[in-house]
């Protein structure tokens, strides 16, 4: 790999630090390391420039790069693999976030970058959703793909909600709570996990449907074939609208008759491996069991 995206947020003196680090330790073994033109100044005001770096937006480094390392946390992940997926570009995470559950390495290992240059690595294949809101007269008023969940509730109000969930055309249920999670299995360790939604190892070919605080004793999350068209309704007389986030990033107005339609995406995730833990030893190891 001889083309480097090197993505972090540089205003941070110890992401800067690490960004350094990082170069200083992959920069004989490249041709060209990626940075967001936006961090140039910051960059040469450190004398941090190397000879290999070249100064690209964020379309740019996200269609050219053959590997993208981002250091920072689990939401700088989510960003960066949701815009590589588009491009196939595997992601590689380096932790300075709190959990960092998607990373791969700390910053005290990285002599594992090392295997990233001598092929002792593999490549871990995420499923993602496609999430469209669509009007009660059929127009699609929005649509993203989500690597983590898609997140309907009130918003800022914490008031509960009136939602219905379909499965294609059979009506599963209607919730009062206050939101409905729709994860993928990597979102399963996110907020799903947080609203009381089960823990589902990666491999797994599922979406799974997680209410938020429910009104009811009967309403536990459920698990739906990957193959599901999950339609999630606002029935909300009371509200002037809801909101729908993907990833907690993006956020969309769903009104009263719009329809949320989460299928999976033809794109996935690619997640740069170079250790050789499987899935229970990482969410041991992160204390999620």
């Amino acid at each position: 790999m001889k083309k480097i995206g090197l993505i972090t947020n540089y205003n941070i003196p110890e992401k800067l630090a690490a960004a350094q680090a990082v170069s200083d330790k992959i920069g004989e073994r490249v041709e060209e390391i990626m940075i967001p033109v936006s961090y140039k100044d910051r960059i040469f005001r450190n004398r941090m420039h190397k000879s290999q770096f070249s100064y690209k937006t964020p379309d740019e480094i996200y269609s050219s790069a053959e590997l993208v390392i981002v250091i920072g946390g689990d939401g700088s992940m989510l960003d960066a693999a949701r815009r590589a997926a588009k491009n196939a570009i595997p992601v590689l995470g380096i932790n300075m976030g709190r959990i960092g559950y998607m990373t791969e390495i700390e910053m005290d290992e990285l002599y594992l970058l090392d295997r990233v240059f001598s092929g002792e690595y593999t490549v871990d294949e995420r499923a993602m959703l496609t999430v469209r809101i669509v009007s009660d007269k059929g127009q699609v008023r929005f649509s993203s793909d989500a690597l983590n969940e898609a997140v309907i509730a009130n918003g800022s109000t914490a008031r509960i909600i009136d939602i219905e969930l379909s499965d294609g055309n059979e009506l599963v249920t209607n919730y009062r709570a206050d939101g409905l999670v729709v994860s993928t299995p990597t979102g399963s360790t996110a907020y799903s996990l947080s609203a009381g939604g089960p823990i589902v190892d990666p491999r797994l070919s599922c979406i799974c449907v997680t209410p938020v605080c429910p009104h009811s004793l009967l309403a536990r999350p459920m698990i739906f074939p990957d193959t599901a068209e999950l339609k999630v309704k606002n029935i909300c007389v009371r509200e002037k609208m809801l909101h729908l986030t993907v990833d907690g990033k993006v956020t969309f107005e769903m009104y009263y008759g719009d329809t949320a339609v989460i299928t999976r995406s033809d794109t996935t995730a690619r997640l740069l491996r170079v250790k050789n833990d499987g899935f229970c030893s990482r969410i041991r190891l992160k204390k999620l069991l």
